[in-house]
């Protein structure tokens, strides 16, 4: 039963930020999507501003995630009720989660500094 309300809650987040798109002809989708870029702004985009788009969705989706697994973690410590199994369950998660947001966080540091070199 956890567990189907794990997924129902994670489901529900990730799906709740996405918006529908309607689709148009493909004829005039560029049409489209030039009119509504020049009224917002926007101009012709280098690779780098693609590629660094690309890196900060990566980066809110893995800040999703930690928060996420964080919650569930807290979770199961708090209605554990003292039984060692399910606490030692939560700290490994807790312990895997910060890893790898380490490791994430690491890797775009890296990435910033050798980008930054060109």
């Amino acid at each position: 039963m956890k567990k189907i309300i794990l997924l129902t809650t994670i489901a529900f987040v990730l799906f709740s930020c996405v918006t529908p798109i309607f689709a148009a002809g493909l004829g005039s989708a560029n049409s489209v999507a030039g009119s509504v870029a020049g009224k917002a702004g926007v101009t012709e985009k280098n690779i780098e501003d693609v590629v660094g788009t690309g890196i900060n969705a990566a980066l809110s989706l893995v800040g999703l995630i930690f928060l996420i697994l964080m919650v569930y973690a807290g979770y199961l410590w708090m209605t554990a009720r003292g039984e060692e199994e399910t606490i030692k369950k939560a700290q490994k998660i807790i312990i895997s989660t910060i890893i790898g947001l380490i490791i994430t966080l690491s890797a775009y540091a890296i990435t910033k500094f050798v980008t930054g070199r060109f």
